[in-house]
């Protein structure tokens, strides 16, 4: 009989302890130290645990350079641009969302694409540890996955698994899902720390020594971080996030980690019922309202979501406070920088907001830190304060400083463009953005230049006393707008 000790392990880092703890040493959480069992090996046991061997031979750092990775196509246009391309062999990827987000779908319409694509000479090895066959082969007759080279294994044995790879020999393999998995000489129970590291690690031996793409699917807590261990983030190669937007309607797929491309990608569907379905044209997702009509508070401007141009609308709602302390509610943006440019419209455009709630949302459920929506946020600020009502064909792009100075920001030429593109007819944008060598190729969009806020205001109340009063040449200085 094998010697059992008893210890206590941190969910959050694994740190472990002879004891139990209120709070980890180690990552300073509470209340995360749960007891487990495992087996107590002498200094002269031979015995291991590993279910697999990873051998490389050493070679030269010239030859290696020559070796280019092989990008796979997923054969899903979305989550090739979310993971830069495509998957590389070996590649170690780990998919995780809250309950009931899509992973599993999303997995098996890849597995679909990929039999029939990239890897239609090959097998695809699908394990799942959650749900029976009849419920695995009910999702996928749903999604039209047919192809006799997808195997299906429930299982949860991670030797029973090891064993099926090296029966089938997949160029894929799936593992739904990594908190379901147990190692069977490694005393715990499933979704354990020491379990899930002890099972990660045996399949990145068999990716990388097999050279066989791995996703592996993980929950996340309630608080939305990846459940289990952080030492699980360090094994894999890419670490994907699948989210949701406010109406439940569209997928975001956001990298938060990716060894062989970008993490400032994202990859956007639209759950049907056919499945999960690509989003092409990301700006029907951000500006889905009635844009036929002129209104005070609501400015659009496009965002960059890595190449993408996606068009963000934006709403603030300024109205009197019945508090003593202001309310400042953000959605969608960040609170801090929106605090500073409140600030500074309201120093540099001489408004009084001091007694004002602020109230500001994009549109669409996503969150986007992009610096040049910075513009339009404050001709949304201005419009709803002073009751201007802004065309629907106006666009803002910009950053805004601290001084309320505006500067240029990256790809501005393709911002004007896709404004251009969705119709748009004119465009408030800082001065330097007018001093590149290379000319604007734009035919109806006209570019109004904006030095800062001061002028941004000044050019708003002349568009709207134009709009109000055709043929009426009255100047506004900076104090009769005020």
């Amino acid at each position: 009989m094998p010697r059992l000790k008893t210890i206590y392990r941190c969910q959050e880092c694994a740190q472990a302890s002879s004891k139990w703890i209120g709070q980890c040493p180690s990552c300073n959480q509470w209340n995360t130290f749960v007891e487990e069992v495992e087996e107590a090996f002498s200094k002269a046991s031979s015995k291991s645990r590993a279910l697999t061997e990873f051998t490389s031979e050493p070679v030269r750092l010239s030859d290696s350079a020559n070796v280019e990775p092989r990008y796979m196509s997923t054969g899903i246009e979305e989550f090739d641009r979310a993971l830069g391309g495509g998957i590389i062999e070996g590649q170690v990827l780990l998919l995780a969302g809250p309950p009931g987000i899509g992973k599993s779908t999303i997995m098996m319409e890849v597995s679909k694409a990929m039999a029939s694509g990239a890897l239609k000479d090959t097998k695809i090895l699908y394990v799942s540890g959650e749900e029976s066959l009849a419920q695995v082969g009910s999702r996928a007759r749903r999604l039209g996955a047919r192809d006799a080279n997808i195997y299906l294994l429930s299982e949860n044995n991670l030797a029973k698994v090891i064993d099926a790879f090296n029966k089938i020999k997949p160029g894929l393999l799936i593992l739904d899902s990594i908190q379901t998995a147990y190692h069977p000489e490694f005393m715990g129970s499933p979704g354990s720390v020491g379990q899930i590291r002890e099972c990660a690690s045996e399949l990145l031996k068999i990716a990388k020594s097999k050279g066989a793409p791995l996703f592996l699917l993980g929950h996340v807590t309630k608080e939305g971080s990846l459940a289990g261990p952080k030492v699980l983030e360090h094994i894999v190669d890419t670490v994907l996030y699948f989210d949701a937007e406010k109406n439940n309607i569209y997928r975001i797929l956001r990298p938060h980690k990716n060894r062989f491309g970008p993490v400032n990608e994202i990859g956007i569907f639209e759950m049907t019922e056919r499945g999960l379905v690509s989003v092409k044209d990301s700006s029907e997702i951000m500006a889905n309202t009635d844009r036929g009509r002129a209104l005070s508070g609501r400015a659009y401007s496009i965002a960059f979501e890595g190449s993408r141009p996606m068009l963000a609308e934006i709403q603030a709602l300024v109205s009197r406070s019945y508090y003593p302390y202001p309310r400042r509610t953000v959605t969608g943006l960040d609170l801090n920088r929106a605090q500073i440019l409140i600030a500074a419209v309201e120093k540099n455009a001489g408004l009084r907001l001091d007694t004002m709630d602020v109230f500001a949302s994009l549109q669409g459920g996503l969150k986007i830190k992009d610096t040049a929506l910075d513009l339009a946020f404050c001709a949304a600020l201005i419009s709803s304060a002073k009751d201007l009502e802004l065309a629907p064909d106006t666009i803002f792009l910009g950053e805004v400083g601290i001084l309320a100075q505006t500067s240029s920001t990256a790809f501005m030429a393709r911002r004007l463009m896709e404004a251009e593109r969705l119709g748009f007819k004119k465009a408030y944008t800082p001065r330097a953005a007018l001093n590149k060598k290379e000319p604007l190729k734009l035919k109806e969009l006209e570019v109004v230049p904006v030095a800062d806020i001061a002028e941004l205001y000044s050019a708003l109340a002349r568009a709207t006393v134009k709009k109000a009063a055709p043929g009426n040449n009255t100047k506004l200085n900076r104090g009769e707008i005020q």
